[in-house]
């Protein structure tokens, strides 16, 4: 049955005369981006939804263009930094926790999977990317108001290092109970959303321009101010300072 199935797969790939017919889906999905990038990074396929995220019109104004070309420096670094990765070692990023900054520069959350493409030889060609929107949780789920108060929890004591065992007693549900449910209703593992509360908590400190960066670390739970800086840039792709000149409004500059 295996083999059948691979062989019809197959048929079918050597068919399709488009192969990159998901870019017309991807296209009504307005929460997903979605690309595809030759080996030197530079966009050969997009959905509607990254041009308008790149304040751009057309598909036509980003394809061959590389991250470079289209982000801010400090963004285009951490992107780089990513599509490295996927294009000479083939690792593969899967849901990649991250905040992105929209052309009106209102902060999103998003997660963010990069996976190689392959030629027959099985060598690296290029890389295949989504970054999906993190909706509103499920509220209707069965278990949502056990996770909630674990939720409001890690809320309330971001700035404290909340352990899993505090939540196993706020919820009664096990570690493992837990981790399932929050995938189900946020998308995210526990950590993940531990971490997404620091930061949104940081992002709108670092707008109060009279606090100091090692104030901010401080204020969310980060007594080393470059363990602050590694995390936020890993999640936000640039630093405390970057994004701090990133959100500067337009009558300072």
């Amino acid at each position: 049955m295996a083999t059948e199935l691979n062989s019809s797969k197959l048929d079918l790939a050597q068919q399709i005369a488009n192969v990159f017919f998901v870019e017309t889906l991807f296209d009504a999905m307005s929460d997903i981006v979605f690309f595809v990038k030759d080996v030197h990074g530079c966009y050969v396929v997009v959905n509607q939804t990254l041009v308008s995220r790149c304040g751009l019109k057309d598909k036509r104004d980003l394809i061959g263009q590389a991250v470079p070309d289209v982000f801010p420096a400090a963004l285009a670094n951490s992107y780089f930094e990513q599509d490295y990765l996927v294009l000479s070692e083939g690792q593969e990023i899967r849901d990649q926790l991250e905040l992105h900054l929209y052309p009106n520069r209102d902060p999103g959350w998003c997660l963010t999977n990069k996976i190689p493409l392959y030629d027959r030889a099985g060598k690296i060609v290029g890389l295949s990317g989504t970054s999906r929107d993190l909706g509103m949780p499920d509220q209707r789920h069965p278990v949502y108001h056990r996770i909630a108060a674990a939720v409001r929890h890690i809320h309330s004591n971001f700035a404290e290092n909340v352990q899993m065992q505090d939540l196993e007693h706020i919820t009664q549900l096990s570690v493992a109970q837990i981790e399932r449910y929050f995938q189900k209703i946020f998308s995210l593992s526990p950590r993940q959303y531990m971490t997404k509360v620091r930061l949104e908590a940081a992002t709108n400190m670092l707008s109060d321009r009279e606090r100091s960066i090692t104030d901010v670390a401080m204020a969310c739970g980060y007594h080393d101010h470059s363990a602050f800086t590694r995390m936020f840039k890993a999640t936000v792709g640039m630093t405390p300072s970057d994004y701090r000149e990133a959100i500067k409004p337009k009558n300072l500059e």
